[in-house]
């Protein structure tokens, strides 16, 4: 079992850092717009292996750098923290959450009803596909 707590973004550096950029200094996993986000941390035994970030923008939510610790992933801790996140958005009132997903996870968040939009792009040499849920009280 995992609990999900908000945490300061400073927690989530070196967890960004180990699962998605192995290469960088853990400081440089600090984003401008970190101050204004949310931040959760799932943690297990006491011990985090689960982080995300939330950023919302009226009805309009995104998430970034999702990471689960690599010893950790396939034990359904990043689809505790998915599920949360819809929850907790839905709540908020959001009605679209989406994300830029690497490539790799496209299968991942497929599986939980985010639907690519179609737009791609590099960063990095990383390739990544919006994808998006539509939340409820979503209207055209």
């Amino acid at each position: 079992m995992m609990i999900i707590e908000q945490i300061r973004p400073q927690v989530t550096w070196w967890l960004r850092r180990d699962v998605l950029y192995p290469n960088e200094q853990p400081a440089d996993m600090a984003m401008p717009e970190d101050e204004t986000g949310m931040h959760f941390g799932g943690f297990h035994n006491g011990r985090l292996i689960a982080v995300v970030s939330l950023f919302m923008n009226g009805k309009d939510f995104q998430f970034r750098k999702f990471a689960v610790q690599h010893e950790a992933q396939g034990k359904d801790y990043g689809k505790q923290l998915l599920e949360f996140l819809v929850n907790f958005s839905t709540g908020e009132g959001a009605q679209r959450l989406w994300c830029n997903a690497r490539e790799s996870a496209i299968g991942f968040y497929s599986r939980f009803g985010f639907i690519s939009k179609g737009e791609t792009f590099e960063r990095k040499g990383i390739n990544y596909t919006v994808m998006e849920k539509k939340l409820m009280g979503f209207t055209y």
